[in-house]
């Protein structure tokens, strides 16, 4: 129901998402109308969450105020049976026991088995019933000693360590690559191209290069099905996955919208980030700009699911946009789709390569990389 709200809309539903973004700072004065100023409060919410700044109360939105309600210490946290719990408290559990060196992974505000282990190793480390529950003792234990350590970055060192000594050949390694089925253009053609026609037929070129060079590649969907992205995730994260790359095309009422992008988990409000996600991203991005004239719309970082909850580093690349006439021309292009293709290749390959082994971006080809170490 809420994903339907729009401006001039007045409704109870309207009136909690005032009374949420008040709460949060968002909003100076909730009522339950949905007026300009809760559209510009939502945008707001969603650019810090690192969500996409629509104004628009969808799914993913609606779940995000819905975490944001939660504060540490608001309830006991602990490891469902039958859902996980989910909100900032958990995030701010997550931090904090980051901070003092236990690992729980990402900071993704997600109570999971990794969590839950931490916070074992914590309660065993400080002599407290250890049941894995963030309950009031635990939550004391935690308040008194996070005031006397002082904190670097463990999650993201542990991160780029564990990448760093993995080998620079790309033979079985496993990649999961994901060709967006569509967004809110889903199946709309634009100057005869469709998104899911074209990110499909690139992961396929990919997947092809990929299996060449000894690569375990995972598609998560075929050319006929849809799966939905809660099972996109358990795809990447069932398969043990080293990375998962996500291709979309985007589309835009202005047709004078343009460009490539890329997408890598993290959370400018939480400071925090994946160190190999970002390096992955940027990589591609300067890759791709280099050998194409796409328009180079940079690296963000976003907080999607499908980049937070994803055990691997993941990106999305948004490879253009078919409501721009020339975008769409490239992109309807086999030779272009080859051209990206080779982009991707090389990034995943100069990732995995020393300092002194990697190239200058734009220089390496596929036929270089068995000399560069693709291969064992």
């Amino acid at each position: 129901m809420s994903d339907q709200l729009q401006i001039g809309d007045r409704s109870d539903a309207v009136g909690v998402i005032a009374n949420t973004l008040n709460r949060l700072g968002f909003l100076d004065t909730p009522s339950d109308l949905f007026d300009q100023k809760l559209e510009e409060a939502i945008k707001a919410f969603q650019q810090e969450r690192g969500l996409t700044a629509s104004g628009l109360i969808n799914e993913i939105t609606q779940r995000a105020l819905d975490e944001a309600r939660w504060r540490l210490g608001d309830r006991i946290l602990l490891l469902g049976a039958q859902s996980l719990m989910r909100g900032d408290d958990v995030a701010a559990l997550q931090e904090r026991l980051i901070q003092m060196g236990f690992n729980c992974g990402k900071v993704d505000g997600v109570y999971g088995i990794k969590t839950e282990a931490a916070v074992k190793e914590f309660q065993k480390s400080v002599g407290i019933v250890v049941d894995g529950k963030c309950g009031p003792t635990t939550l004391i234990s935690l308040m008194r000693l996070v005031k006397t350590v002082q904190g670097g970055a463990p999650s993201a060192l542990r991160e780029s360590v564990k990448h760093s000594v993995r080998s620079p050949a790309l033979a079985n390694k496993v990649i999961v690559i994901d060709p967006s089925w569509g967004g809110q253009f889903a199946g709309e053609s634009f100057h005869g191209v469709t998104e899911s026609e074209v990110v499909f037929d690139l992961a396929q070129r990919l997947e092809g290069r990929l299996l060449a060079l000894g690569v375990n590649v995972v598609l998560t969907r075929s050319s006929k099905n849809s799966p939905l992205e809660k099972e996109r995730i358990e795809i990447a994260n069932s398969v043990n996955a080293d990375l998962l790359i996500a291709l979309k095309v985007d589309s835009y009422k202005n047709e004078k919208a343009n460009g490539v992008a890329t997408y890598y988990y993290g959370r400018d409000d939480k400071g925090v980030h994946s160190v190999v996600g970002e390096r992955f991203a940027n990589l591609i991005q300067r890759e791709i700009c280099a050998r194409t004239d796409l328009l180079n719309c940079r690296t963000h970082a976003k907080s999607w699911d499908l980049l937070r909850l994803t055990v691997a580093p993941a990106v999305r690349i948004d490879l253009g946009y078919l409501s721009n006439p020339q975008d769409a021309k490239r992109l309807a292009d086999a030779q272009f789709r080859d051209q990206l293709a080779e982009a991707m290749i090389v990034a995943i390959q100069r990732l995995y390569l020393s300092v002194e082994d990697d190239a200058k971006t734009g220089t390496l080809r596929i036929s270089d990389l068995r000399r560069a170490g693709i291969r064992n």
